[in-house]
């Protein structure tokens, strides 16, 4: 073992969606690899605040290896396994799936994969983005309204002006429609 691999740092990342499941068996798998800090949580993969995953990437440091048991545990879209591993990537770490051997970025060959995974996640971003932009087309074509409901009803809108032009508060029209200060600002702007 040279000094350079000394210094690797194995870290794990272990995940379950829901707390009927358990993590054992990727806790084994992981120390079993050579991962001697694991971060572990139970929340779904669509949440893109978790915390563990969060707090592990912000403790990255340069030549850290991240394994995951199954690359689905880490991502569950392109997109996000594309942009977490950027981020591994970013702070000098290296990242390998148990399950998936070709997903080993200190391979030239997991490199190219991840390279190739981020052009496709670079296609699922604009394809989301052109079938989202169709749709809004659609929708306004079709009369719908995009966007939140207004607070007010029209009749309230114009009553709000009214009274405002006659010298009523910000505060005192919030108060009687019951919204916020700004709404009644914007609407008498």
């Amino acid at each position: 073992m040279t000094e350079t691999d000394s210094q690797v740092r194995q870290i794990g990342y272990a995940r379950v969606s829901t707390y009927g499941q358990t993590l054992d068996v990727q806790l084994e798998q992981l120390k079993a690899a050579g991962c001697t800090r694991i971060y572990r949580e139970k929340v779904t993969g669509a949440r893109a605040d978790r915390r563990e995953l969060l707090k592990m990437l912000k403790h990255l440091d340069a030549g850290d290896m991240v394994t995951v048991t199954r690359i689905d545990r880490l991502a569950r879209s392109t997109f996000d396994l594309f942009a977490i591993m950027k981020q591994i990537g970013d702070a000098g770490g290296q990242f390998r799936s148990l399950a998936e051997p070709w997903a080993d970025t200190s391979t030239s060959t997991g490199r190219l994969m991840i390279a190739v995974l981020g052009g496709l996640a670079d296609v699922e971003r604009d394809l989301i983005r052109t079938r989202t932009a169709e749709g809004r087309s659609r929708a306004k074509a079709g009369g719908q309204h995009m966007g939140r409901p207004p607070a007010l009803t029209s009749q309230q809108q114009a009553e709000a002006r009214q009274r405002r032009a006659e010298g009523a508060t910000l505060k005192e029209l919030a108060q009687s429609y019951n919204v916020g200060r700004a709404t009644i600002s914007r609407l008498c702007a």
